[in-house]
């Protein structure tokens, strides 16, 4: 695929192409990191070989000292050659867990290892489970994913199908009516969790409960017919397993990034509810106010996504509202269905803006991208922190994808979180420009 500038500022409609290239971003059992802080009484237990144990140990390791609610089941050789007991390892382990840190909930975290040795952790479960007396659940966020923030959506997944359900049959036997709820699914700080609550309590609307809650004890009851919505663009598996298992309704809607998405998902949920939103478009043009020192330094720049975690289209649907050019959006996995409602805020946000429509590249080359890269001169790259320092060598002032995951980026107030970690190295870029320094990369 060749992109060209020119060709870019003339597309009057999203252009969808799909590559070929290799998927460089993190395992998706990183997952660990944000969602045993998330779910305060459980316990994950990964269980992989040794290389999962040092990407844990290096990825989450600066957090040893806060006694995390995670440990490793390494399989050794004799694991590997079936010479072992799978379910009396995992019985001792899990007896351990218990009486240490007695959780509400274990899950097991099966990698690449566990698939290829056709390890039957769902079948072993159930059994231990009746045994120990604590709930055990399994979810494989292994490699074959596509990203890392996907072993989230495969965690929450398997939630989403172990949920009691409440019964539509009272006391005295007769069937009752049940007034559809609203369910929120996505891991977010519990900042969010009560900013999100309010804005939308402001036009009478309730969450009746978070997937996942801070507690597992405090996990919502799901009903047929209530209604599900999610807060991150990764979480199509859940969507589609609380539609199709659950038989949910899901709200499909742009995510709550940015103060154009964060409006356009409180109407979306209110419309549903049929609940009038009179202020809402005042409270997003006061966010954009208090942003405005950010967008000065922003409006005019570019910025191309190479595709590491799946916010892609959310994050550049945002940057083009503040007035930047996005040149391409990279990224490993899309699903059209869950992310239509992104996807229709996009086109109607770059004509607004009187802006091109970014091509969408999916599963894209990364030797391809450095060319068009080397072709269209962005001012700022976001990328997976393997890229990074090749490019910033090369003169391509860059930002981790991943501090976009790690950081609160939902709703009006933390728009500003977003703006800042893309400012930085564009400020970075200009100090050095006004000392007169132009070989600056060489120095960073």
């Amino acid at each position: 695929m060749n992109i060209e500038q020119g060709s870019l500022i003339n597309s009057n409609s999203i252009t969808f192409e799909c590559e070929t290239g290799n998927y460089h971003t993190f395992c998706p059992i990183s997952c660990v990191a944000w969602l045993y802080q998330k779910i305060e009484d459980s316990f994950f237990l990964v269980i992989g070989t040794k290389t999962c144990g040092y990407f844990l140990q290096n990825a989450l390791g600066v957090m040893i000292f806060a006694e995390p609610r995670y440990a490793m089941a390494e399989l050794e050789e004799a694991d590997i050659s079936a010479h072992l007991n799978d379910y009396m390892e995992l019985k001792r382990l899990c007896t351990l867990i218990k009486k240490d840190r007695n959780p509400s909930v274990i899950f097991w975290i099966g990698t690449c290892t566990t698939e290829i040795i056709k390890m039957d952790l769902e079948g072993i479960a159930p059994k231990l489970e009746n045994e120990l007396g604590v709930p055990i659940i399994v979810a494989r966020a292994n490699g074959l994913d596509y990203a890392f923030t996907q072993g989230e959506d495969t965690v929450l997944a398997a939630l989403a199908q172990t949920f009691g359900k409440k019964s539509t049959t009272s006391d005295n036997g007769t069937k009752s009516e049940n007034t559809p709820n609203l369910v929120i699914f996505g891991s977010v700080p519990n900042s969010v969790v009560y900013e999100l609550g309010n804005e939308l309590k402001t036009y009478g609307i309730e969450i009746k409960g978070w997937l996942p809650a801070k507690r597992y004890t405090e996990f919502p009851i799901l009903n047929e017919k209530d209604f599900v919505c999610g807060v991150n663009p990764y979480l199509s598996r859940t969507a589609t397993t609380l539609m199709r298992r659950r038989k949910c309704q899901l709200i499909g809607s742009p995510f709550p990034i940015g103060p154009d998405g964060t409006k356009a998902w409180i109407e979306k949920i209110c419309s549903v509810f049929n609940k009038p939103t009179p202020g809402l478009n005042d409270r997003e043009e006061k966010a954009w106010k208090n942003l405005e020192s950010y967008l000065k330094l922003l409006r005019g720049k570019s910025v191309f996504f190479m595709g590491d975690n799946l916010l892609e289209i959310s994050l550049a649907r945002f940057f083009i509202k503040c007035g930047m050019s996005v040149y391409e959006i990279g990224i490993p996995y899309l699903d059209k269905r869950y992310q239509g409602g992104e996807l229709a805020l996009l086109e109607k946000t770059c004509k607004e803006m009187g802006t091109f429509l970014p091509v969408i590249v999916e599963k894209p080359d990364n030797y391809n991208q450095l060319n068009r890269i080397k072709d269209l001169h962005p001012d700022l790259v976001i990328t997976g922190m393997a890229h990074a320092n090749p490019l910033e060598a090369r003169g391509i002032n860059t930002k981790w994808s991943v501090e976009f995951t790690f950081s609160q980026i939902h709703g009006f107030t933390n728009a500003k979180n977003i703006l800042e970690l893309i400012s930085k190295p564009l400020q970075r870029q200009t100090t050095f420009k006004e000392l007169g320094w132009k070989n600056y990369h060489t120095l960073v």
